[in-house]
């Protein structure tokens, strides 16, 4: 997909006054085309986002948008797309996350639904 970037992104509903992010657990990933969402994830994870003993994936600028929605407008500003903070006290000490063991656990359970849909298409 061409011209295409994931950035975390948050409802403008969810923004205060100041561009500060009221609700730091409903951040979401989004891939933007064209000033739009065009595709979601579902929320943050704590432990690797707003983990202070996990810093390599820290949220703490998010794109602003219009909701959570694919077409989704999001919002602009002078300078470009209009971003808000997510405040300090989001961050915690939430102890040491073993990223790797995630990421193989996670393609373990895609190669399992993977699995289970395609014996499911050949008994139908």
């Amino acid at each position: 997909m061409k011209n295409v970037f994931v950035r975390h992104c948050v409802e403008a509903s969810n923004v205060d006054n100041n561009y500060v992010v009221v609700d730091s657990l409903k951040i979401r990933h989004v891939a933007v085309k064209a000033g739009k969402i065009d595709e979601m994830s579902g929320y943050i994870d704590p432990l690797t986002h707003l983990n202070l003993d996990f810093p390599d994936h820290k949220v703490d600028l998010c794109i602003i948008s219009e909701g959570f929605e694919k077409g989704a407008n999001l919002r602009y500003c002078e300078q470009g797309f209009a971003f808000a903070i997510v405040p300090k006290a989001a961050f915690k000490h939430l102890g040491f996350v073993d990223y790797t063991q995630r990421m193989m656990d996670m393609k373990e359970s895609i190669r399992t639904v993977r699995e289970a849909k395609k014996q499911g298409a050949h008994v139908s």
